[in-house]
């Protein structure tokens, strides 16, 4: 089947809610992220909520990554 929309794919096919229970915002350096816990103290960043243009250049907040916050 081929859909031919300008709607994002999320809003077609919406993913389980159990999905986004996972995940939470989180300041780091004074940057929100929407991270996922993977293990203890290790997170990985799903989205990026920075308005600054140069948050999104530095590879370091980068979906993907994975940070470590204290407890």
């Amino acid at each position: 089947m081929i859909l031919y929309t300008t709607m994002p794919q999320e809003i077609i096919f919406p993913a389980d809610n159990s999905e986004y229970e996972k995940q939470r915002v989180v300041a780091y350096n004074g940057i929100s992220l929407v991270v996922q816990q993977t293990e203890m103290n290790s997170y990985q960043i799903v989205r990026n909520l920075s308005t600054d243009p140069a948050h999104y250049l530095n590879s370091d907040y980068a979906p993907g990554q994975t940070i470590y916050l204290g407890p």
